[in-house]
């Protein structure tokens, strides 16, 4: 776009229509991005959340989100089993739902107050930790006691002198499965209600089964073969323990992945110092009302967004930027919740508070992701729809193949076969594979400044193997800066002065970008007259009676100013993707200034980042050719495509795709919008528009480049670390089961023991639990000095 008095190239237009000075910028809670390539809400769609309690695998999971799915006008429905937390799109009375997921056997309470929601929920993990340690206490206690007994004073077998208290310790043993493992028989029992199976279903029918064989023999021991009079309460009891025992270590493994959302929390302030009717009174920040003026006092948090109304101070905006410098603010500045105010006191006018706040959003945004589904999750929904029933009838089926062709005692041999098949086949490693590794990754990315909005997103931006780029505030600042000032008389600061006399007339961005290097070097504009713009060519204005020109070079040559001692320095200022612009008085050339929109610090060692994890680079642009191949060549990008209509970038996107690349494309502008949405992963610069952001997948809070590759290495570490859960889940029960069901017994004589499978189905729960907490200690290749500010915000 050419405008007066300036020539037409080579900087691309320094700001989009819509940009914001925010520091980050994010779209209204419950929206969704609108990537066609991911599975998810519509962004018109509203979201219910509901605390869900008695949830405990797979099968737990998709009995939920089938009971939500059957609710007319629900469209989605959502079940982490690593937070319980159930989340239903659509529209529909939140009571329903709750009625809903109550009728498939479990509780529910729908959650209004989101931050009231997370401190009541880490009471109740908390009480149910204090709970199930009592219950694991009680329950091995009593089947380690009955166990020793067995192993040194009795032969655990029922004869006429101990039957009494054989048949008094089965009592003693139904008391202690009530009070401990009772929950595990209602779950079943609701579950069966309802025509589903789930966990409880295995659990109940192994220790039941176990018991009931047990009671049989102390009471009527006549009615089985002497080597068959066997009891087996210290099975029942320590299964139970066992695995109580595992979910104890669940709930603090599942403590840990909340980390980084505890972390959010704690960044918001507790209370308000709010001036009202010319007092000030610390309130809670739950009161605070749009319009109140606030006080701030150095060293204090934000507690609700705002506009600076009085002093001046610097922000530490870290939490939302990742800058570690304290940014300057003054009158008129927009200031956000959760940042700090460093040095002077200031009062700013609250504009958003409670949930409109960007912190607000954040924190929302991060939970949802966390509790989004990528689709290698879905897998295990996909075989917990079967597995239940297929582990009943493989009990069954080793139960009479033992009858049938084992060794006596048979009924002994059945017994233990079909109760360690149900207690070691019990799916909860399968459930918790991959919802915990995602809560884990998602709150690790948002620690390095990256928001993932989907789960699909977190599992598709490791597959990337292509990032195209947009050109203006992503790879640059997105404004012209004056990067060169030439001086033929080696006075650089009267010439910018010179030049600053006539800029001040314009309104030209090159005008600004010089007018602010002055005021930076605090140089005063020379007093000129007669301003004149002359269109595609520069400006020109009379100083001490001597006419003052600064435009192209074709302009200035054309009035006969000879500039060929300048020739190396447009060169230079080419070199760098600047514009320059020569100044000479009647004519005598004086000097040239170059202008450019400079590229960001680091861009060029995040370009490098992705090209080590074996992406290639392309550059998207509007601008001409000459300034993109200059940006390029700077920045080591491998390929480009300029002089490119906000329209053909999502053409660009497709054909992309449709050679076989998973394309990331990252933009910042409304323009970059469709390239977003119809890229597998769209990344939006934090700092850019909400109509961009509201169009990615995964939103950059910081300006810099590296936030693309620091998902990218996440995204790569969490489904890796899917991968290992699933595939252990999958190993454990693939070589579990058989084992169980007593395929090593013709071989070694070998038939586990129904207590061995309780305490390695509770294993294999705590070590997917174990295993998606190590990516809390991932650390992404970021250079050292972005690396020692992220680390030390994982202190804050």
């Amino acid at each position: 776009m050419t405008e007066a008095g300036y020539p037409a190239q080579p900087l691309a237009p320094t700001k989009k229509p819509g940009d914001t000075k925010q520091p980050v910028s994010l779209p209204k809670t419950g929206a969704s991005s609108a990537n066609p390539q991911t599975n998810k809400a519509k962004p018109s769609e509203e979201l219910t959340y509901i605390a869900v309690t008695g949830a405990t695998c797979a099968s737990c999971v998709r009995t939920i989100e089938q009971a939500l799915m059957s609710v007319s006008g629900i469209t989605s429905a959502h079940l982490n089993l690593a937070d319980n937390t159930a989340t239903a799109g659509g529209e529909a009375d939140a009571d329903q739902l709750v009625k809903a997921i109550e009728q498939a056997g479990y509780g529910a309470r729908v959650i209004t107050d989101p931050d009231t929601a997370d401190v009541q929920a880490d009471q109740a993990n908390r009480a149910q930790y204090r709970s199930l340690l009592l219950k694991m206490a009680v329950s091995l206690g009593l089947g380690f006691a009955l166990m020793v007994w067995g192993m040194g004073f009795d032969s655990m077998s029922v004869t006429d002198a101990n039957q009494t208290s054989w048949f008094v310790l089965g009592i003693v043993t139904l008391v202690v499965m009530a009070t401990t493992g009772g929950h595990y028989f209602v779950g079943a029992v609701k579950a069966l209600r309802h025509g589903n199976s789930n966990m409880d279903t295995l659990i109940a029918l192994g220790t039941g089964t176990a018991w009931l064989y047990s009671m049989v023999v102390a009471a009527a021991p006549g009615l089985l073969p002497e080597m068959a009079r066997h009891v087996y309460f210290e099975a029942s009891a320590m299964i139970i323990g066992f695995i109580n025992l595992g979910q104890v270590l669940e709930l603090r493994g599942k403590g840990k992945t909340s980390a980084a959302i505890r972390r959010l929390l704690d960044l918001r302030a507790k209370t308000a110092r709010v001036i009202r009717n010319g007092e000030e009174h610390n309130i809670p920040v739950e009161e605070v009302q749009r319009g109140d003026h606030i006080r701030v006092r150095p060293g204090e948090k934000l507690p609700v967004d705002g506009i600076m109304i009085e002093g001046e101070t610097r922000i530490d905006e870290s939490m939302l930027t990742g800058e570690p410098m304290p940014v300057a603010k003054t009158q008129g500045d927009e200031v956000s919740a959760g940042t700090l105010n460093t040095r002077g006191a200031m009062v700013y006018e609250a504009t958003r508070v409670g949930s409109e706040t960007a912190l607000a959003q954040i924190i929302q945004l991060v939970k949802k992701a966390q509790g989004s589904k990528p689709a290698i999750g879905r897998l295990a929904d996909r075989i917990s729809s079967v597995f239940v029933p297929s582990v009943v009838v493989i009990a069954l089926v080793s139960a009479l193949v033992w009858y049938l062709l084992g060794p006596e005692p048979k009924i002994a041999h059945m017994m233990i076969a079909a109760t360690t098949v149900l207690i070691i086949a019990c799916p909860c490693a399968l459930g918790l594979a991959t919802p915990m590794s995602v809560m884990v990754g998602v709150g690790k990315a948002a620690e390095y400044g990256a928001l993932i909005r989907q789960g699909d997103a977190l599992q598709l931006a490791g597959k990337v193997d292509l990032v195209i780029l947009d050109k203006t505030g992503t790879i640059t600042e997105g404004k012209p800066a004056v990067t060169q000032v030439v001086a033929l008389d080696n006075d650089e600061s009267a010439l910018l002065a010179l030049a600053a006399g006539l800029e001040q007339h314009s309104e030209h961005p090159l005008a600004d970008a010089i007018m602010a290097e002055a005021k930076s070097r605090q140089l005063a504009p020379r007093q000129v007259s007669g301003f004149d713009a002359r269109n595609g060519q520069g400006v020109q204005a009379t100083c001490n009676n001597a006419t003052i020109r600064i435009g192209n070079r074709r302009w200035l040559e054309s009035e006969g100013v000879d500039l060929a001692a300048l020739r190396t320095h447009e060169h230079s200022i080419a070199a760098e993707a600047g514009t320059p612009l020569f100044i000479a008085r009647d004519r005598q050339a004086l000097g040239v200034i170059g202008v450019a929109d400079t590229i960001k610090a680091d861009s060029k060692a995040a370009i490098a980042r992705l090209h080590e994890a074996g992406i290639r680079v392309m550059m998207v642009t509007g601008d001409i050719g000459a300034t993109a191949e200059a940006i390029a060549k700077l920045t080591d990008i491998d390929d480009i495509r300029a002089e490119v209509l906000p329209k053909d970038k999502a053409a660009i996107v497709e054909e992309m795709r449709k050679k076989g690349h998973v394309v990331a494309m990252v933009g910042d502008g409304i323009n970059d919008a469709p390239a977003l949405a119809a890229a597998d992963v769209g990344f939006a610069i934090g700092t850019g528009t909400d109509v961009a952001i509201e169009s990615a997948s995964i939103t950059l809070m910081r300006g810099s480049l590296h936030g693309v590759p620091d998902a990218i290495e996440i995204s790569r570490a969490t489904v890796r670390n899917i991968h290992q859960n699933l595939f252990g889940a999958f190993i454990y029960n693939t070589l579990g089961i058989p084992i169980a069901a007593g395929v090593l017994y013709p071989v070694w004589g070998m038939l586990m023991s129904p207590i061995f499978a309780g305490a390695a189905m509770s294993l294999s729960s705590v070590t997917v639990v174990t295993n998606a907490n190590r990516l809390r200690l991932f650390k992404t290749s970021t250079p050292n000095q972005l690396q020692s500010h992220t680390d030390k915000g994982k202190e804050a």
